[in-house]
């Protein structure tokens, strides 16, 4: 399939729709800033989480950890996945493999958890110092910008609702906002709280950049997601900050958060890379 013919008029209705039981098409919703052949990793993340919670043995199940590997640029192209599940009595473990063709392009390790009746924990546990991000979503106004991507349909542009909170995403240092998916990550099936949050974990590295994107490249090479507890509605906050290091590394580490409280943590491993002159 030509890469024109993905979604031609721009008016595919979903992220992405299933074409058989593993397989795949992304629609040019998909799309990241990097290159318009490539996704947004927050799109294929949202996509692994599915894949994973759909091999639980039954409901009940959490998901708890979501790492995914970024092999390399996943194509806005068909896309296959094969899973493999180990089950015990309270936890989940899946790993899967995302394929273009015969090659692989990400692999996801899942751990999902049997959800218990609610435990008769001690009142006022210790726990994270900050207990919410503010202002709430429905008290912020301004979309997240960042210097230097392109505009155009995208994933980030236009599958995601975004409204910034804290810090100034025009401008390098940590910020924090607010994410909302405002289509169907699949056509035809319910977007679920796990998916929903792995969408907005990985925009850590554009919300908190550091460097201008005119001159660098700083994308991730994997994203890893812990979530303590299942998301509520449809906002999904998060709080980033960026290290990076001249050797070409960085680390972004991104506090998640509900319109209840936090709800986990991501952390992203970049790449740092300067920009090669057009010619």
């Amino acid at each position: 399939m030509a890469q024109d013919d993905i979604d031609p008029d721009g008016s595919h209705p979903a992220v992405y729709t299933a074409q058989g039981e593993d397989a795949w098409l992304p629609s040019e919703l998909s799309r990241g800033p990097w290159d318009p052949r490539a996704q947004h990793g927050g799109a294929p993340c949202a996509l692994l989480a599915y894949v994973a919670e759909r091999a639980a043995p039954g409901p009940g199940w959490q998901l708890a950890r979501l790492t995914t590997e970024l092999v390399k640029p996943v194509p806005v192209a068909p896309l296959t996945t094969r899973a493999q599940v180990q089950a015990s009595r309270s936890t989940v473990r899946v790993g899967i493999d995302l394929l273009a063709g015969e090659v692989l392009v990400a692999r996801a390790n899942v751990l999902l958890l049997l959800a218990q009746q609610q435990l008769a924990l001690p009142p006022d546990l210790p726990g994270w110092p900050r207990r919410q991000m503010l202002p709430l979503p429905r008290d912020c106004k301004e979309p997240v910008r960042i210097p230097g991507l392109p505009r155009g349909v995208s994933f980030y542009g236009t599958a995601m609702e975004t409204r910034v909170a804290e810090g100034d995403a025009a401008r390098p240092g940590p910020c924090g906002a607010w994410f909302r998916l405002a289509v169907p990550l699949l056509h035809g099936a319910a977007t679920s709280p796990a998916m929903r949050a792995a969408a907005a974990a990985d925009f850590g590295n554009g919300l908190s950049w550091v460097l201008p994107a005119e001159r660098y490249l700083f994308t991730n090479a994997d994203m890893s997601m812990n979530l303590f507890r299942v998301p509520q509605g449809e906002w999904i906050g998060v709080s980033s900050v960026t290290e990076a290091h001249g050797a070409g590394a960085g680390l972004v580490v991104s506090h998640l958060y509900d319109e209840s409280g936090p709800i986990g943590l991501a952390t992203q491993t970049l790449v740092l890379r300067e920009r090669r002159p057009e010619a």
